[in-house]
């Protein structure tokens, strides 16, 4: 029987790896408290009042300053994305819409995770994880303007109000911002729970190393990825 050769790719450099767990950390608060903040379930129990929560932990003051800190310090290390982006290859992995590999990999990728098909050729990252990818970011950049919407009508009359206020004009109201910044929130939260699961199924499954490759960078096959060109 021939052995296998298991070849390592060093594909994520270090900022997107930072960027990543910075993201899930910041992230989780973001969704704990804007759920908070917008429907909050703190109200009192037996023998205190409910307006306990107004001086201690559960009072929207705080709350709110949370949620804020954690958007700043994700807006931050932004930057560090955008810098593994310039300096490696293997971050600027988004989908290429006008090349047929493209598609030919999107449909073989849906047909293995629909269990249509036993295994999907080799991709450092198949054209199903681009397209999330890209329309994570998307998201969370909408989430990033409707939140700043919101937040700068407290003093309307600030430049932060004039550069993000008319998004509130466009959207027709600030309630429709709120919704908007609401239920991408939910799918937010739908994503999560699907990318967990499919990136455990395909470290499970592929041995490819594709959840410990946020944390070392580096990702293993035992054939050559299609899409290697992509980051030589």
């Amino acid at each position: 029987m021939k052995e296998r050769t298991i070849r390592a790719y060093y594909v994520f450099s270090a900022p997107t790896r930072i960027f990543h767990w910075v993201m899930v950390v910041c992230v989780t608060v973001l969704l704990g408290t804007g759920l908070y903040i917008g429907n909050p379930f703190f109200l009192g129990t037996q023998g205190q009042e409910a307006t306990f929560a107004v001086t201690n932990a559960f009072s929207m003051e705080k709350m709110r300053f949370y949620h804020f800190v954690a958007a700043y310090i994700l807006l931050s290390f932004f930057i560090l994305r955008c810098y593994g982006w310039i300096i490696n290859k293997g971050d600027r992995l988004l989908p290429r819409f006008w090349t047929g590999h493209f598609w030919e990999g999107l449909v073989d990728t849906i047909l293995h995770y629909s269990f249509l098909r036993f295994q999907h050729r080799p991709y450092l990252r198949n054209s199903l994880a681009r397209s999330s990818y890209l329309v994570i970011y998307l998201l969370l950049l909408t989430e990033a303007v409707t939140g700043m919407a919101m937040y700068v009508m407290i003093v309307p009359n600030s430049w932060p109000a004039g550069l993000f206020g008319p998004v509130n004009h466009w959207m027709g109201d600030e309630y429709t911002v709120h919704m908007v910044h609401h239920y991408i929130a939910w799918v937010l939260v739908i994503f999560v729970i699907v990318h967990v699961y499919m990136a455990t199924r395909a470290d499970w499954m592929e041995k490819g190393g594709e959840v410990s490759g946020m944390i070392s960078g580096v990702k293993f096959y035992d054939e050559e990825p299609e899409d290697l060109s992509d980051i030589r």
